[in-house]
């Protein structure tokens, strides 16, 4: 874990939990830096392949403040923090949503290395990715994946 990282972006994202003391104390206790945390309270996560969401967060990080994103090499898909309610509204072939009553697991803030990590982590502020310019990144994203027959 990384101490320059800003303990705003920490205790934002400890405030999604129940107990948020709980959380930061697991956040410390663990040694990967993972914590559990629901979702729909704060954020909702998108998950797409990571193979679309990576060229979607370049385009992303185009404009002010993007937004946290994650990566999961494991799982190898990349999720975007979004405002509550757009999992429920979302339509799209490849994308997954974690809303109300699901549950994720977040790397602290400043955990660096392999596996679940930060592309973009949140900044403290509560600064979510936009969902309508995720929408479009995402589908200029795909435009330039191979060619056709090619799927996500």
């Amino acid at each position: 874990m990384d101490s320059t990282e800003p303990s705003s972006a920490v205790a934002w994202l400890a405030a999604a939990a129940p107990d948020p003391e709980a959380c930061r104390r697991e956040w410390e206790r663990s040694t990967l830096g993972l914590a559990l945390l629901p979702a729909g309270r704060l954020w909702d996560v998108l998950i797409v392949p990571a193979r679309l969401g990576l060229p979607a967060l370049r385009l992303l990080d185009r404009l002010p403040g993007p937004g946290p994103a994650l990566l999961d090499p494991g799982d190898d898909t990349a999720g975007f923090l979004v405002p509550v309610g757009t999992v429920d509204r979302w339509i799209g072939t490849g994308v997954r949503g974690a809303g109300e009553g699901t549950w994720v697991v977040v790397p602290h803030p400043g955990r660096r290395g392999r596996g679940l990590r930060w592309l973009a982590p949140p900044d403290g502020s509560g600064r979510l990715v936009d969902p309508i310019a995720l929408e479009l990144a995402l589908h200029e994203a795909a435009a330039t994946l191979g060619g056709p027959g090619e799927h996500l």
